[in-house]
C-alpha cells in the first residue's frame, strides 16, 4: 500500500485514441499500446523505452507530449531501433523495412 495510486481524478483518461485505436486507459503503458493492431509486447515495451515513458505509469495519465513522443517512435521505428525489431523487413512489394501497424 506504499505505492498508493495518487492523482488527480480530473486529469485521468479512461480511454485514449492512438493511431485511430481506442486504447484502454487502465492498463499500464505497454499492455495498453498492445490492443494497436501490429503492435505486441515486446515492441511496445521498446516504444516506451525509447519514448523515455515510465514503465510503471497508466496509460491514461500520459500526457499530451507523452503520447505524441509514443506515436513518433512507432511511426519511425527504425530512428530507434535495429531493423530486426520491426515486423516487415524487406516487404515483398516494395522491398522496404518498415513496422506494419493499425491499418490506417
Amino acid at each position: 500500500e506504499d505505492m498508493a495510486l495518487i492523482f488527480p481524478q480530473d486529469q485521468f483518461q479512461h480511454i485514449l485514441r492512438v493511431l485511430n485505436t481506442n486504447v484502454d486507459g487502465r492498463h499500464k503503458v505497454p499492455f495498453a499500446l498492445t490492443s494497436i493492431r501490429g503492435i505486441g509486447r515486446r515492441f511496445a515495451f521498446m516504444v516506451c523505452k525509447k519514448a523515455e515513458i515510465n514503465l510503471e505509469k497508466r496509460a491514461g495519465e500520459l500526457t499530451a507530449e507523452e503520447i505524441d513522443q509514443i506515436v513518433a517512435v512507432i511511426q519511425n521505428p527504425l530512428q530507434f531501433m535495429p531493423s530486426w525489431f520491426v515486423n516487415s523487413k524487406k516487404d515483398i512489394k516494395d522491398g522496404k523495412t518498415s513496422h506494419v501497424y493499425a491499418n490506417l
